[in-house]
């Protein structure tokens, strides 16, 4: 009961904060501004990451557990909430939030321990090490997960949403393992999500988001995710295989590599904002935001599923991985394939 309490407490941090500073954000520009590429009407607090963060550290503070093992996962999250706001109030360029999340990442690799050290069975040679290239294959990894989460959070509740989906699925592999602390810490994410969403998501389409989670809070949610998809996966004792973690992140893997291949097909930055992702092309179709919503975090689910069924009964990584390859090469298909069918019949 003592760590129910814990999650309560997070939660409640959390969603008094989102109802307390929304106005203080529009006084002090803390705000997104609709824009062309924006589905909001109106000027929309960026609270969210901040909310969150503190909700979570204070909630941790509360656990009858030692959080010296988490010193460097603490340090990372301050570096990046503390970039993620400035962002969000003075749009820093790509390169400082860049420098920022390798900076958490290094805090993490190097100081926290937590690294990949190998790849999992993904040959019939067994484990495929990575040696001298786990730290920068590392630091990779976590930039790669932050910022698929950042590019597809451009729908009310999207990557809050499939943040939550990750995040459950990895309280549920760390509660079967017998992980208490990092079980804990875990839930309180789960908790502190939840008190976001429900400023965060449409419950219909006339009633838009009341607050965005904004940089901060993607890269928040992201280092979390990294911290845990790589340390539990890693180890004698690993909890899940490095392959269970694609799977439990697919949506926002698939949509961040197909939309960074496509515009570099197309001659333009990856990093260029753009209106081609899979939450774009469900309304191109005319599913409403809701509908779209649904849609993703549906497919979200059945994929994490997936990967938590296949690790606890014994399919081969080898198999789970090029598995989840043969699928991914089919999204790309078939996203190339509807767009373009989408705007020869609009003659674009």
């Amino acid at each position: 009961m003592r760590f129910i309490a814990s999650y309560l407490s997070g939660f409640v941090v959390t969603f008094f904060l989102l109802w307390f500073l929304r106005p203080l954000a529009l006084r002090i520009g803390l705000i997104d501004m609709p824009g062309e590429r924006k589905l909001h009407a109106s000027p929309t607090p960026l609270i969210g990451g901040l909310a969150m963060f503190v909700g979570f550290a204070f909630a941790a503070l509360t656990l009858d557990i030692s959080l010296s093992p988490f010193r460097s996962f603490f340090e990372g999250l301050v570096v990046l909430i503390v970039v993620g706001v400035l962002d969000d109030m003075h749009d820093l360029s790509s390169y400082a939030k860049f420098l920022a999340q390798i900076a958490a990442a290094l805090f993490m690799a190097l100081w926290g321990g937590v690294s990949l050290e190998d790849l999992g069975r993904l040959s019939g040679s067994g484990t495929v090490a990575l040696g001298g290239w786990a730290i920068p294959f590392t630091v990779f990894s976590a930039v790669g997960v932050i910022n698929a989460l950042n590019m597809i959070d451009g729908l009310d509740g999207l990557a809050g949403s499939l943040a939550l989906v990750a995040l459950v699925a990895l309280s549920f592999a760390t509660l079967h393992a017998g992980h208490g602390a990092d079980a804990h810490l875990l839930l309180i994410a789960v908790a502190v999500v939840v008190a976001f969403l429900l400023f965060n998501l449409r419950f219909s389409d006339r009633q838009p988001a009341r607050v965005f989670m904004g940089d901060s809070g993607s890269m928040f949610l992201g280092f979390i995710l990294t911290w845990y998809v790589i340390g539990l996966s890693q180890g004698s004792g690993r909890v899940i295989a490095p392959v269970t973690a694609l799977w439990i992140l697919a949506i926002p893997l698939f949509d961040a590599v197909y939309i960074m291949f496509r515009r570099m097909f197309m001659g333009l930055s990856p990093f260029a904002a753009d209106r081609d992702h899979l939450h774009h092309l469900l309304q191109a179709l005319g599913f409403s935001a809701v509908q779209t919503l649904l849609i993703i975090v549906t497919g979200a689910v059945a994929l994490a599923l997936f990967g938590l069924y296949a690790l606890y009964h014994g399919f081969s990584e080898a198999r789970m991985f090029y598995g989840f390859l043969g699928l991914f090469a089919a999204y790309f298909v078939a996203m190339n394939l509807v767009w373009w069918r989408l705007r020869r019949s609009v003659g674009r």
